[in-house]
């Protein structure tokens, strides 16, 4: 008995190219789209000013005092079983006078950053606790530094 080949029935394929056509139209659409809210580096405003020339190094511009404010750090150290809480340095009594302390600097200048450095053994509730008071207090940039570690 003779097989019959697949390869003996000549009918025409008909390939649709509609659904090619959408595809890629589509894929123009997406990229057309993303790439019209790139804005151009070279056109960002920058405030770097050169000296003119002949001149040495630019004048350095008069910095207000609340300009140049530090970062207000917060330390935690766990001893003896207990947070041990540190602000700017200098050794706090507990939570509510840390709270009463960032209050007053949040009087001077709330948009000072607030750095939290718990030591790596206190628990997750103290460092929580440091995070609500600044926020509280009214400061908007609060970060968290963690110990530094050298490759070995």
């Amino acid at each position: 008995m003779r097989r019959v080949s697949l390869l003996s029935r000549r009918e025409e394929f008909d390939v649709t190219m509609t659904p090619m056509i959408d595809v890629v139209f589509l894929l123009l659409i997406f990229f057309v789209w993303t790439a019209s809210f790139q804005i151009a580096e070279q056109l960002l405003p920058g405030t770097v000013a050169l000296p003119p020339a002949g001149q040495g190094a630019p004048a350095v511009p008069d910095v207000a005092p609340e300009d140049d404010f530090d970062p207000v750090v917060i330390r935690i150290v766990w001893r003896d079983e207990q947070p041990a809480w540190e602000l700017q340095g200098n050794p706090i009594e507990g939570i509510a006078t840390l709270r009463s302390r960032l209050a007053d600097v949040a009087k001077i200048r709330k948009d000072a950053p607030v750095v939290i450095h718990p030591d790596s053994g206190v628990p997750l509730g103290f460092v929580i606790d440091a995070y609500d008071s600044a926020r509280v207090s009214g400061f908007l940039k609060i970060q968290f530094a963690t110990p530094y570690k050298a490759a070995p």
